[in-house]
């Protein structure tokens, strides 16, 4: 067997972890679908590439990250079940049933409901609200690393998640990158709150507003152009709208809190659906 193909199943990846099938392959990673001995279940187990596994970094990124998603609880967030490396780097994951958003904007022939769209918004503002209080930013908030199951959202993908700070030019994804993350940057909870609009607005219309490429790097919309409205594409309710927008000011002070988009998504919902409790205020 070539060593740089992926295992075939029947393989064990991992002590306890034989393979039933390989997903994907990423440009570092295999994503396999397992079976857990101990669990008793199908897990989701991730490894480097082989023909990457000698580059320190992206096993220490992958560690990280299943570390991070072993020891963090939340019901909009995917959960961990444990790293190790032995015979190679390896995290395991929950299996998630659904699909992922990206998935269904690709092959279901109309867009979410209004309201669809906001519980959309609500959760992945929940689940990025959480990683926020454990000191971390997602970065890269897109429909690929959202998976919708009986109408609940789960965040994946930590790959990237890092302490606010002074960031690196072009780190996340082409096309879902805030003006900061493009050109290097200071990312805060803002950077996130962009990703959470981006995401709204490909889901309310199916398509990004500029393309795929970076902002300050897609030459038909320079910096200091505003990104077009969504009312522009697609007829939504006003707070609804107005919240997607917000998230897509180009100056990160300008876009809303976490608390403040929430609050205002919750308000695009009908009375009696309602998810956000009142303000002290």
């Amino acid at each position: 067997m070539n060593p740089r193909q992926p295992l075939p199943a029947g393989e064990f990846i991992a002590p306890g972890y034989p393979v039933l099938a390989h997903l994907c392959r990423t440009g570092w990673l295999d994503v396999y679908d397992c079976w857990s001995e101990e669990r008793d279940c199908r897990c989701v187990v991730k490894v480097l590439r082989p023909d990457r596994r000698r580059e320190r970094r992206l096993r220490e990124r992958l560690l990280r990250e299943g570390r991070w998603l072993t020891e963090f609880t939340h019901p909009h967030l995917v959960r961990g079940y444990g790293t190790g490396e032995r015979p190679q780097p390896y995290a395991v994951l929950e299996t998630l049933t659904g699909e992922t958003l990206a998935h269904l904007l690709d092959t279901r022939p109309r867009r979410p409901a209004a309201t669809d769209l906001a519980l959309l918004g609500l959760h992945v503002c929940s689940a990025t609200h959480y990683l926020h209080g454990q000191g971390l930013l997602h970065l890269d908030l897109k429909p690929s690393n959202i998976v919708i199951d009986c109408r609940r959202a789960k965040v994946l993908d930590l790959s990237i998640a890092r302490p606010p700070g002074p960031g690196t030019p072009g780190i996340g994804t082409d096309g879902y990158l805030a003006p900061e993350q493009a050109s290097g940057g200071l990312l805060t909870a803002a950077t996130d709150v962009w990703g959470i609009g981006i995401t709204l607005y490909e889901a309310a219309t199916g398509e990004l507003p500029f393309g795929d490429e970076p902002l300050s790097l897609n030459p038909p919309n320079p910096p200091n152009l505003p990104i077009p409205p969504v009312a522009r594409s697609r007829r939504l309710p006003r707070a609804l709208a107005a919240a997607i927008d917000g998230c897509l000011r180009l100056a990160p002070e300008d876009r809303p809190s976490l608390p403040e988009l929430a609050e205002a998504l919750d308000r695009s919902l009908p009375q009696g659906r309602r998810a956000v409790p009142p303000s002290d205020e």
